[in-house]
């Protein structure tokens, strides 16, 4: 069986950095059989978080801008890649492509995003880049969004267990695959927030001095608004049937709404945290409970809204039972996405459709992402 390394990286809605899973894989399409042999995390800049963030809450920057931040954004990926790559003793040359992401600025599908050079990567690490994974699916009538349940059917699938796979990042998707269920009965979509209303919370009390609720310590000590919380899950896009997706700014302005309507503008920060933690946790609970009735399945947990024990607590109880992750069966959980991408871009080097249309709801399942040779 043939085996080829690639490099997955992903930066998240949170723009706190780059992910980067160094994974071999043997077999194609489905059969791919991966190995994780490393993860790496390398943060932002703190400025470049900063003109990120800047520019998905106003939906505008000047044309330099926007050259010179995916500038700083592919090279901060190239960085990554190199320290992994070192960490692994491994070159370039080991390396079949590396599947990249780019840093997602604005999502309303058909319309995405990302901002990322693939040619600078290419020239800082000397590799082959996948990357633009989105469009594709877009340009076929699909939302571009969930991309991992490819990954997640071919990492967490089982002959006898139900299983939902669910990632908290700075918005939250879960993945449904049925018990020996074929690729094409794999249901996905966004629930809605993650961690993006908590992050935007913090960041506006402490005037961009903190960017996060460390392990939701400040929500702990405060209690859920309930008007709040309610009004924000009576928005209609949580009730909208799937295929759908959603981005940070557009449930940051539902939850602003609501918090202007029942004018709690002035409101205690530990208790808007904890109503945001609750607005996170009954979107994805609800959501469970949709695709799922009232099977017994199990529900597995990944991305940094594992780190945040408020949340997490939160949702045991809405669920019912303690919150496993996805290190359970052996893929660490802030590597799970990185390790997707490159999962993503074994099957654009393949030619196989990765892109689903039971979860996009596009016409046809696409061959995903554009391949950038080294110049």
């Amino acid at each position: 069986m043939s085996q080829r390394l690639i490099a997955g990286a992903m930066s998240g809605t949170s723009a706190d950095g780059v992910d980067v899973a160094i994974v071999r894989i043997a077999g194609t399409g489905l059969e791919m059989q991966p190995v994780l042999l490393h993860h790496h995390h390398r943060a932002y800049a703190t400025e470049l978080t900063e003109r990120i963030l800047n520019m998905r809450s106003q939906e505008a920057a000047g044309f330099r801008e926007l050259a010179e931040v995916a500038r700083m954004v592919s090279i901060t990926y190239a960085v990554a890649v190199n320290e992994a790559l070192l960490a692994c003793s491994l070159s370039d040359r080991d390396l079949a492509c590396i599947a990249a992401h780019g840093q997602t600025l604005f999502h309303s599908p058909p319309l995405t995003l990302q901002l990322f050079d693939p040619a600078q990567l290419a020239v800082e690490t000397g590799c082959t880049v996948v990357s633009d994974f989105r469009r594709a699916d877009c340009a076929l009538g699909g939302q571009g969004a969930p991309l991992v349940p490819f990954a997640d059917y071919i990492l967490f699938r089982s002959a006898t267990r139900g299983r939902v796979i669910v990632n908290i990042g700075g918005i939250a998707n879960i993945t449904w695959i049925p018990a020996g269920g074929a690729i094409g009965r794999v249901l996905a979509y966004d629930t809605g927030p993650g961690n993006c209303i908590s992050d935007h919370l913090v960041r506006a009390s402490s005037s961009g001095r903190m960017h996060f609720d460390n392990g939701g310590r400040l929500a702990a000590t405060g209690s859920p608004i309930l008007p709040l919380v309610q009004a924000v899950l009576a928005d209609p896009y949580f009730t909208a049937p799937p295929p759908k997706s959603t981005d940070g700014p557009a449930m940051l302005a539902i939850f602003e709404r609501a918090r202007r309507r029942l004018n709690l503008t002035d409101g205690s920060l530990p208790d808007l945290l904890a109503s945001a933690c609750e607005i996170t946790a009954g979107a994805l609970v609800g959501a469970i409970h949709t695709l799922t009735g009232s099977q017994e399945v199990d529900c597995i947990f990944a991305g940094g809204g594992t780190l945040n024990r408020t949340l997490t607590d939160y949702v045991a109880r809405l669920l019912g039972r303690a919150v496993r992750t996805t290190d359970d069966l052996g893929v660490p959980s802030q590597a799970r996405e990185a390790m997707a991408f490159a999962l993503l871009g074994a099957a654009t080097l393949d030619g196989v459709p990765a892109s689903l249309p039971s979860v996009t709801g596009a016409r046809r399942g696409a061959r995903l992402g554009s391949i950038t040779p080294l110049p």
